[in-house]
């Protein structure tokens, strides 16, 4: 790759929101000019792209993430982030200068008061799950519900990390690390994970134990592993980040404690800020094998009946596996979720994460144990491009009053609709133009007109 394609590349990570858009447009003039190649869109999509908003393992942001997309000829991205909106404007504005359709969603863990005593999607903790919103567009209005609930979620994620670098304060002595000046600042807008603690306390061990025997007995002090082990893994940033955690942050460790009903939000309140500003309230499964998730169906319906119309799945956690008993379960248990939500009319929300280090940037839809549900991941793709699409033209996305006059609970009729202009919409900067130019009452009909070629 030529250097100076390299260093914009790197410039579309960099802090200041200005240089990493003014990166963008110079690659793309680049690409037009004949030195990056892009090719034609392969009808490959990822709607479940992290970034560094909340935690990206190559820390990539919003504008990073459309050009890699852009380059391996996704149709399709999405950003999701830990309990913010903060990649959202960003999202579209790359997706505009990259000639890419792009969705915007929010992620967080909320607990369920109706089945407190159950285990979902997050493991040993009953009543706890990770759930989503999709298809986001616009902030809340200043002083609604909404923002407060909103403004909840981020100070919440705040608290819970401090709680956790406080109970570890002890064990990490000779260590101190002082949240605001050390750890914020690793996010761009100051929301960060326990992901970004780890990158803390790795720094600081290095910088106090510059040798490396001395460091790997201080780790092998604080998580009962051998220092040979430990030594070992120094190489190693993904196993080394991923041990500590597990000793020190998990279920067990010192830095943990086990959540209840006051750590999360109530999922009725996630659902009702997602509804407040139009966007599309987001159910999550992530395996089947926990006694939450056991009944496809039964799950199915709960998320239906709180007003969940789309459902986000982790193909890659459920195919791509080293053990044969266990992959034929999880693969079991993923048509049987597919089915449930195929059976309701569910929109499909599906990606790789990025959160996590070695996760790859786009599933391998091609592989026989997926290539079954290939249609319906990518069209959810689309429908949620197509929402977000008429949501930002003229109000009239899936939640919308427009909507529900247009379909009332028809839920196939909609997905149909919005699967259309999803399709066509594009380019997005164009579409939402000829979009802007219909007459707020028009009708479905008119709409697909404006988007015909």
């Amino acid at each position: 790759m030529p250097e100076e394609i390299k260093r914009l590349e790197e410039r579309l990570s960099d802090f200041g929101l200005a240089a990493r858009l003014g990166a963008l447009r110079e690659l793309v003039g680049r690409a037009g000019a004949g030195e990056v190649e892009l090719p034609e869109p392969t009808g490959m999509v990822n709607v479940h792209f992290h970034t560094f908003f909340s935690f990206h393992y190559r820390d990539w942001s919003p504008s990073r993430i459309v050009w890699e997309a852009k380059k391996i000829g996704l149709d399709v991205a999405g950003s999701v982030d830990f309990d913010v909106l903060d990649a959202m404007d960003e999202m579209f504005a790359a997706g505009d200068i990259c000639e890419l359709r792009t969705n915007v969603a929010l992620e967080t863990r909320v607990f369920a008061h109706d089945f407190a005593g159950k285990e979902f999607s997050s493991p040993g903790e009953p009543g706890v799950l990770y759930f989503m919103g999709t298809g986001y567009t616009r902030l809340p209005e200043p002083g609604s519900e909404a923002e407060a609930i909103l403004d909840r979620m981020r100070a919440g994620a705040r608290a819970r990390n401090e709680a956790v670098l406080e109970r570890l304060r002890p064990v990490l002595a000779p260590i101190e690390i002082d949240y605001e000046s050390e750890v914020m600042p690793l996010g761009p807008s100051g929301s960060v994970t326990e992901r970004h603690l780890l990158g803390v306390f790795q720094a600081k061990a290095e910088a106090l134990f510059p040798d490396e025997a001395d460091r790997a007995r201080y780790w092998a002090e604080r998580t009962g592993l051998s220092a040979d082990d430990i030594r070992a893994l120094f190489g190693d940033t993904a196993k080394f980040r991923t041990a500590i955690r597990a000793k020190l942050m998990k279920r067990g460790g010192p830095g943990y404690q086990q959540p209840d009903e006051t750590t999360f939000p109530p999922i009725a309140d996630v659902v009702r800020m997602t509804a407040a500003i139009e966007a599309i309230p987001c159910a999550t499964w992530l395996d089947g094998t926990r006694a939450g998730e056991e009944d496809a169906g039964k799950l199915a319906d709960w998320f239906v009946g709180l007003g969940c119309l789309a459902y986000n799945m982790i193909p890659d956690r459920n195919w791509n596996l080293k053990h044969a008993a266990e992959k034929e379960l999880k693969v079991r248990k993923l048509g049987e979720a597919v089915a449930a939500a195929r059976e309701r009319d569910l929109i499909f929300s599906i990606g790789t994460e990025m959160n996590n280090y070695g996760q790859k940037f786009v599933d391998t839809f091609a592989a026989p144990e997926i290539a079954p549900f290939w249609d319906d991941f990518r069209d959810g793709a689309y429908i949620l491009y197509g929402h977000t699409l008429m949501q930002r033209a003229g109000g009239k996305g899936r939640m919308s009053p427009w909507a529900r006059d247009a379909f009332g609970s028809d839920r196939a009729a909609a997905n149909a609709f919005y699967l259309d202009v999803g399709r066509r919409g594009f380019p997005p900067a164009a579409a939402r133009e000829a979009l802007s130019k219909l007459p707020e009452d028009c009708g479905a009909e008119a709409i697909r007109q404006a988007l015909s070629p």
